[in-house]
């Protein structure tokens, strides 16, 4: 497996206060991971460590195989786009204004590929319309398309469908995932829209109070997302001779709780098992979603 950012026991304090504590962090190359977290979290921290716009109070992180203490981080961080917080965008000025500024910024001569950027993001119709008279949606676009300037391989997106319309956030979904699938950027997307976050991300990690508590693959997410009945039993070596014995697909979560996938009846289930004089003492369906997901994740639940 390729990493392109791994993070030792990051942390970061503010006087007395902890804001990241032994966070550890795994970026596949070519992945989309979403980092999910409550405000406070930490999310923006590590972000602005990772861009070099402040410093780990203790702990590494590795970029492109390039330490964060030596001086090839600086080479490794020339190939991050990102947007942190709120995008810095020159009102008074074109988009095309916008990037030819960030163009230069970056040392990047060819302005040609300017078009080809707007026409990307989906503003190369703006013209001469100033940035003041664009839509929030628009400014999240041109917002990319500044963080696309230096050809990055990794961009860094903190937030960036908040506020949006529906539209809006549909726009900047088909964006990300153009830029992942088409053009091979790794992204690290944070996000408090859970349920968009799920259709794009192919990576996620969970941050909560200052570290990653679970890392987790989409697929592996899916997995334990998808419909399931839980059974709490007093004779659980009963329940799994007969899951056994007929194939049935279950999980033992502890020796009271069973979890049973793929039943499509359960009121004929439930007579199948009680003509086996099986009777469980509590049954629940149940159709989790990535934020009930979460939310059981950082209550506590060592089972998710």
């Amino acid at each position: 497996m390729e990493y392109i950012l791994t993070t030792n026991n990051l942390c970061k304090k503010y006087k007395d206060t902890k804001v990241l504590t032994n966070l550890n962090i795994h970026l596949k190359k070519g992945a989309i991971y979403g980092l999910i977290g409550k405000n406070g979290a930490g999310k923006t921290t590590l972000i602005r460590i990772i861009t070099g716009l402040q410093e780990p109070t203790t702990g590494t992180y590795t970029l492109y195989e390039a330490k964060n203490n030596t001086k090839d981080i600086l080479t490794s961080r020339k190939r991050i786009g990102a947007i942190i917080e709120t995008p810095t965008l020159i009102s008074d000025l074109t988009a095309t204004e916008n990037l030819i500024l960030a163009f230069k910024d970056v040392g990047m001569p060819n302005l040609d590929d300017i078009s080809d950027l707007l026409k990307l993001v989906k503003l190369d119709n703006t013209s001469f319309k100033k940035v003041a008279n664009f839509s929030l949606g628009m400014k999240q676009r041109l917002a990319i398309a500044l963080a696309l300037a230096n050809n990055p391989d990794l961009l860094i997106l903190d937030e960036p469908i908040n506020g949006l319309d529906p539209e809006g956030i549909i726009d900047i979904r088909e964006l990300i995932l153009k830029l992942n699938q088409e053009r091979g950027l790794t992204i690290l997307i944070s996000s408090h829209y859970l349920d968009e976050l799920s259709k794009i991300a192919t990576d996620y990690g969970f941050l909560d109070h200052g570290t990653i508590i679970k890392e987790i693959s989409s697929t592996e997410l899916k997995q334990k997302m998808r419909h399931k009945i839980e059974l709490k039993v007093s004779n659980l070596q009963e329940f799994v001779q007969y899951f056994e014995t007929h194939h049935f697909n279950y999980e033992v979560i502890n020796k009271n709780t069973l979890y049973l996938y793929d039943i499509p009846n359960l009121s004929l289930f439930l007579k199948e098992l009680a003509q086996h004089n099986l009777f469980a003492d509590g049954i629940k369906e149940q159709e989790e979603t990535l934020e009930n997901y979460y939310l059981n994740l950082i209550g506590g639940n060592t089972n998710a």
